[in-house]
């Protein structure tokens, strides 16, 4: 099994063959800038794809090392916290618990970076300091 793209018996082919001859010089010559052209315009997307490939390749690495900065700063910011943690956790004294709770939260809703609503639980701690259970 062959596959052509042309006719496939002699007298097909023969009588397309006379009719390209028969074409006016104006049609061919249509015919033949036509196809220049498309092969042109093939060439200039191929190579504006492969542009288009680069560029992308460069942003997505770009993109990856300012992830991987991002992380790191990250990860230098909380070991720099949990440190700090750790330090304050063991000057533990009586009746220093409020300023204790009083660093660890952030009771300034402008400065507040979290998404998370925490006005509530805000709300409970105040209250509980100026009235504190009694048991």
């Amino acid at each position: 099994f062959k596959e052509s793209n042309g006719p496939t018996n002699s007298s097909a082919a023969i009588s397309q063959v006379d009719r390209l001859q028969s074409e006016p010089e104006s049609i061919r010559k249509w015919r033949e800038e036509q196809k220049e052209r498309l092969e042109q315009l093939d060439a200039n997307s191929r190579k504006q794809e492969a542009e288009w490939k680069e560029k992308a390749i460069k942003e997505l690495e770009e993109w990856y090392a300012r992830q991987d900065e991002k992380l790191q700063k990250t990860k230098a910011s909380n070991r720099a916290a949990e440190e700090a943690f750790v330090n304050d956790a063991e000057d533990v004294f009586p009746g220093t618990e409020w300023e204790r709770v009083a660093q660890l939260c952030d009771f300034n809703p402008k400065s507040s970076k979290q998404a998370k609503d925490v006005s509530r639980m805000r709300s409970v701690l105040i209250s509980l300091k100026q009235a504190p259970l009694v048991r």
